[in-house]
């Protein structure tokens, strides 16, 4: 529900109303245009009576929301969101390149491809400490070691660091030592999760969920935001379909519709939503011209000897090759943008 108010209202009448509404266990989200100021309702408005609304002197109109993404739409917050960390921005025309590789296995291997992937202009570098896999049997990472060697990492390039949290249990050292916490796609509807990793303040990179709808990835999104601190990346990183070519279904008009619908930063996992090395590049690519506000694709020095997600890993002189073709790409893109805005 949003609430309109009148040019110029009273003060002292529009804090009596929100007390009122806070009273209710609303929570009040206020949005001040150039012209016009609206409050945003969220929780539960179904016992908000509209007419007794419009009571108020410094009400001009109520109106109903028929989305459930409150805090993720873009009737509350209709400029794109921009999140920073450490001076390196994702979202509202800003694009930034996570990678790194798929699991950290060592000291050596996870410093020897930061340093590639950051000469090649990487932003940020991802890594797993913790590894969700379908057998049990499978390598599984390194744990609580796997995130110390990450944050050696960061302190000997300056990248800061993404990796995924598994459990509520590590929620605390997350906060401490991660710049970015990425829910996985296993976990897009740990709602216990979503609600702690969201009061960490963190920026939460949250992976589309296997076979979820886009709808349903807001709503996770919403679950985040709703705990009032952290900000949100959305992430495409393929669905379940019947085609077996490929790992996932790379839906790529997520992007543009997510965009549509919500105000969030928007970036694309090709490797994982492709599952082959070769097809990473021309996705990358795709993505990129789609409009996505950046990528997350995984690096391995020695893909062939990976101990998880191998062959869908790109060497860092192919990520290199990638990454120059990204920028001439972007350029291209931009120009066309401008030449858009000045006609």
């Amino acid at each position: 529900m949003i609430i309109v108010l009148k040019t110029e209202p009273d003060p002292a009448e529009v804090a009596r109303m929100e007390q009122d509404l806070e009273r209710r266990g609303l929570s009040l989200h206020a949005i001040k245009g150039q012209n016009t100021q609206v409050i945003g309702l969220v929780g539960d408005t179904a016992s908000v009576d509209e007419e007794a609304l419009q009571m108020y002197s410094c009400v001009d109109k109520v109106l109903k929301v028929q989305e459930p993404y409150k805090l993720a739409g873009r009737r509350f917050h209709p400029h794109d969101s921009i999140v920073d960390v450490a001076g390196r921005k994702v979202g509202g025309g800003h694009f930034a390149v996570i990678a790194g590789p798929c699991s950290v296995e060592s000291e050596e291997q996870v410093l020897s491809i930061a340093n590639d992937v950051k000469l090649s202009g990487a932003q940020f570098l991802r890594g797993g400490a913790f590894k969700p896999r379908t057998s049990p049997y499978a390598f599984q990472g390194l744990g609580l070691d796997g995130l110390e060697l990450l944050k050696i990492a960061r302190e000997k390039t300056g990248l800061p660091i993404v990796t995924e949290i598994m459990g509520q249990e590590f929620v605390e050292i997350f906060e401490r030592d991660v710049d970015i916490i990425q829910v996985g796609a296993r976990n897009m509807q740990n709602f216990l999760l979503l609600r702690e990793v969201g009061k960490t303040g963190r920026p939460i990179l949250l992976k589309r969920g296997l076979s979820n709808t886009i709808e349903e990835l807001l709503m996770a999104a919403e679950y985040v935001l709703s705990s009032g601190k952290s900000r949100v990346i959305l992430c495409e990183r393929g669905i379940r379909t019947f085609e077996t070519a490929t790992r996932n279904t790379l839906d790529l008009s997520a992007v543009p519709v997510l965009q549509k619908k919500s105000h969030l930063p928007v970036i694309v996992d090709p490797s994982h939503g492709t599952g082959h090395w070769d097809l990473v590049f021309p996705m990358a690519l795709a993505a990129t011209a789609a409009g996505a506000d950046g990528l997350i694709i995984e690096v391995h020095n020695r893909p062939e000897q990976a101990l998880c997600d191998g062959a869908q890993s790109v060497t860092p002189a192919l990520f290199d090759k990638l990454m120059k073709k990204l920028g001439r790409l972007r350029n291209v893109l931009n120009e066309e943008a401008q030449e858009e805005v000045s006609v």
